[in-house]
């Protein structure tokens, strides 16, 4: 089979309907950035698309092309990369692509048809059950005692069933042979604390414990009193500063929420030192940056001052998330859904690694650090620590 007969046999059968699933992989050239892409039907608006979920480093990019036009971008796609693999409604396949774009085309028959399946594209596959009831989800007032979520509750459903999603991605870093020590920083209401010790301790079966702190006494009183009522034994909270927590030398997971300003920085600078396996930071207002940043290459964007304050949030985000990689975290900034602040927010995700940072990377940090003229918060506290020279 040759390079073009691929890319029509591959668009003949997503044209007919019989692709269920796909993954691009192994690039050709690494300096690209770009990993790897996954490729699925989904249905918008009553019509089919391709989604094309394209993994980098440290994001991940959603496009969903209609079938009449995702030839070329498949063809485009192909020539990037190696390797892939492929399910349809008969088969599965696994293509193989030489240095001189030859074919291999390896495939095993389905021991029946299978059928593609777009209502997942139309009702949402939560971790939570949008109709399974919920004590906490009933305590807290986000579904009805049948448990139906409330309508006006269902932003909130959705942000928490987000948020499970980063939690399950993690049980994989988490130790399964001793208890886990979760904090909580910046807890507030605690929507997603309860939410993460019902999936972990109840769906899971973890030993967890976990505390959450806020510095908000009436709000702590009221989730205690919740997490009293719900049984959550191992959930506690207390009234606190980030700053001022002490109480621990080792933590598996660190989770701040609207952790305003230098906050996030504290918590995550704490989180280092502790050496937690995990982190999932939601920044809140950045403010350091705003102050400080001069460039005059980048005047005629920074003069707008809307324009200003977005792009230092970005780029704090980007300093925090560089500067976790720099002491041994893989970090991604990915998209979270928050209503109550702004319609997309941003989380850092880091899972510990150990590595130690080429002097490369070491070396493009400073250097967009000092074009912006910044002097991070997080980086002294590393620094001061022993975690950065």
């Amino acid at each position: 089979m040759q390079f073009e007969e691929l890319v029509d046999e591959i668009d003949r059968r997503i044209q007919e309907g019989t692709f269920i699933y796909g993954t691009i992989s192994q690039p050709r050239y690494k300096s690209a950035g770009l990993q790897k892409v996954k490729l699925k039907p989904v249905e918008i608006k009553k019509e089919v698309h391709i989604q094309f979920e394209y993994h980098y480093e440290r994001i991940l990019k959603h496009e969903n092309i209609k079938i009449p036009d995702v030839q070329p971008v498949l063809r485009q796609l192909l020539e990037q990369f190696k390797q892939m693999q492929a399910e349809f409604t008969d088969e599965k396949v696994h293509i193989q692509l030489t240095k001189k774009f030859k074919v291999s085309w390896k495939g095993e028959k389905a021991a029946s048809t299978k059928k593609v399946d777009l209502s997942h594209n139309r009702k949402k596959n939560y971790l939570l059950d949008d109709e399974t009831p919920y004590p906490f989800l009933i305590r807290l007032g986000v579904q009805s005692a049948e448990g139906k979520v409330k309508k006006q509750k269902y932003d909130k459903f959705r942000q928490i069933n987000r948020f499970v999603e980063f939690i399950d991605d993690a049980l994989v870093h988490l130790p399964k042979d001793r208890p886990v020590r979760i904090l909580d920083f910046g807890s507030g209401k605690s929507y997603l604390t309860f939410a993460l010790y019902h999936y972990l301790h109840i769906e899971k079966g973890l030993d967890i414990r976990v505390t959450g702190l806020d510095l908000k006494k009436e709000v702590i009183e009221e989730c205690n009193l919740i997490a009293k009522d719900l049984g959550y034994e191992q959930l506690e909270f207390l009234v606190g500063d980030i700053n001022d927590y002490n109480e621990e030398t080792s933590v598996d997971m660190v989770v701040t929420l609207h952790a305003c300003d230098v906050a996030t920085d504290m918590a995550l600078a704490r989180a280092v030192k502790w050496g937690a396996e995990v982190i999932l930071s939601v920044p809140c207002c950045q403010h350091e940056l705003f102050s400080q940043i001069q460039s005059p290459a980048l005047d005629v964007m920074l003069q707008h001052g809307l324009i200003k304050e977005r792009f230092s949030a970005l780029a704090t985000d980007s300093i925090r998330a560089e500067l976790l990689t720099l002491v041994g975290y893989d970090a991604q900034l990915l998209e979270f859904i928050d209503m109550e602040h702004t319609p997309k927010n941003i989380l850092i995700r880091a899972y510990k690694t150990g590595k130690k940072p080429s002097t490369e990377s070491v070396g493009k940090y400073e250097a967009f650090r000092d074009l912006l003229n910044a002097k991070p918060f997080l980086e002294r506290e590393l620094k001061e620590a022993g975690y950065l020279q």
